[in-house]
């Protein structure tokens, strides 16, 4: 079994996804609750909107704050859709970062832990 870097630890768990700068909230749960769940040494989950994925996290820093990237493959109402994205810890226990969506849409985020 592979050991959890120390920078995954503090991501671990569902985030729900609260905030996305190019969708209302209203559309945010369209399919399902939007989320994003870190889990393992590698492994996770999002859906927003129509989308649905699976993550490939890579844990580390970014300007001395602990940054969670990561790619993702998976459905966009029902079509192949793939992207990457990052992560940061930011204020009050928030979560911030950027989903890029392969020839579509990308978007900031904000995430609140479940």
């Amino acid at each position: 079994m592979a050991r959890v870097p120390a920078f995954a630890k503090a991501f671990a768990g569902r985030w729900r996804i609260v905030e996305m700068d190019n969708w209302d909230n209203d559309a945010l749960d369209l399919g399902e609750e939007a989320h994003l769940i870190f889990q393992g040494t590698a492994d996770g989950e999002i859906a927003f909107v129509s989308l649905k994925g699976f993550l490939d996290v890579r844990y580390g820093a970014r300007s001395g704050s602990a940054c969670a990237e990561f790619s993702r493959e998976g459905q966009d109402a029902n079509d192949a859709a793939c992207g990457r994205g990052w992560a940061a810890l930011g204020s009050a226990g928030r979560l911030v970062g950027h989903i890029y969506t392969h020839n579509a849409a990308d978007s900031g985020f904000v995430g609140e832990r479940d």
